[in-house]
């Protein structure tokens, strides 16, 4: 209720300080546990999530508060995205506020403190609630799928699920492994590594993919035992015409998330649900800042979904906020489970 308050003064900071502000308030902040199963648990890849509105990876990158994030009402938070080595991502400033469009471009480049970092603090959780890793390559790798291997590794007994990013627009040639022989070469080498009790593998791609893309990626997935497809990362792309962005920020280089992205990404979605007609989970992330929108993602065939940059703009008090909206809209649409509405739309 504080938030549209100081809002305003927050917004007078740079957006990479203030949301390292956000990160130390967490872990100073009294929390609850995690949210408690009820009428919007679902069960995905094995995993039961105590409803299906999840913290995407960006916000936590570096696993500093992922039990304070589950306190604020997320079914599941993805830490993240986290390389093998450290590395400070792209030169400053990386990360801008349109405010107009209620949106965000980001060039971060995966800026983190690496895997043996963020496993410690994993390591030093009670490991209640579903917390997940995302994995990606460091930025002069000679080697990427030993990153990702690396990657999987190293959070195997720590992780709910781990998230192979392959779609991040800022880091270079990172998109190329979207290729055909590129992914499925990643893909088999995962396939090859992994062990009895290992978590579940979920796959994250871009939105910005040829028509082509989501068949030859589903089928991929589903032939190297993926367990979900993220539907999607930022967009490089502009909106054009009528819906051009408005913000002094939109010539800025990096991948563009927030309410601009929210129909290319449904879009997306819909995509690989045509072609992967329930034969693999899909994750619907990207413009997501409504209990209606997140609806729409779920009717459209996402059996979770999550959000991050409507955060910037809605505060600490969405997670709940959606979830209370997305149980009224399961009822008004004569559904009692979660599970029965995807892709019912």
């Amino acid at each position: 209720m504080l938030y549209p308050l100081l809002r305003p003064a927050l917004f007078l900071i740079d957006a990479e300080r203030a949301h390292r502000l956000t990160i130390d308030a967490l872990k100073l902040l009294p929390h609850g546990g995690p949210a408690r199963p009820g009428a919007l648990a679902t069960e995905v890849a094995g995993i039961a999530f105590p409803n299906p509105l999840g913290m995407a990876p960006g916000f936590d990158k570096d696993a500093e508060v992922p039990d304070a994030v589950l306190g604020l009402g997320f079914g599941f938070t993805e830490i993240g995205t986290v390389t093998p080595l450290a590395q400070p991502g792209n030169p400053q400033p990386r990360l801008f506020r349109l405010q107009e469009d209620r949106a965000v471009i980001n060039r971060m480049g995966f800026n983190n403190g690496g895997l043996a970092a963020a496993r410690a603090r994993l390591a030093k959780r009670k490991r209640v609630g579903v917390v997940a890793a995302n994995v990606g390559a460091n930025k002069e790798s000679t080697d990427r799928i030993a990153d990702y291997l690396a990657g999987i590794a190293a959070f195997r007994d720590l992780a709910s699920y781990i998230t192979v990013n392959i779609s991040s627009p800022n880091t270079p040639g990172l998109r190329d492994l979207q290729g055909d022989k590129e992914l499925n070469d990643l893909l088999s080498a995962i396939a090859a590594e992994r062990q009895a009790g290992d978590p579940p593998v979920f796959l994250k791609v871009a939105p910005d993919l040829d028509e082509a893309a989501p068949a030859r990626i589903v089928e991929a997935a589903i032939k190297h035992g993926i367990a979900a497809i993220i539907v999607s990362n930022t967009t490089i792309t502009r909106p054009q015409g009528f819906s051009a962005l408005k913000s002094r920020h939109a010539g800025e280089a990096g991948g563009l998330s927030g309410a601009p992205l929210r129909d290319l990404a449904q879009a997306r979605l819909r995509d690989f649900h045509a072609v992967a007609r329930g034969a693999i989970p899909l994750v619907g992330v990207g413009g997501i800042a409504t209990a209606e929108d997140a609806w729409a993602r779920i009717r459209a065939g996402a059996s979770l979904v999550q959000v991050y940059s409507a955060m910037v703009y809605e505060g600490p008090g969405l997670a709940r906020q959606i979830t209370r909206g997305l149980e009224q809209l399961m009822r008004r649409d004569g559904f009692t489970r979660i599970a029965d509405a995807v892709g019912s739309e």
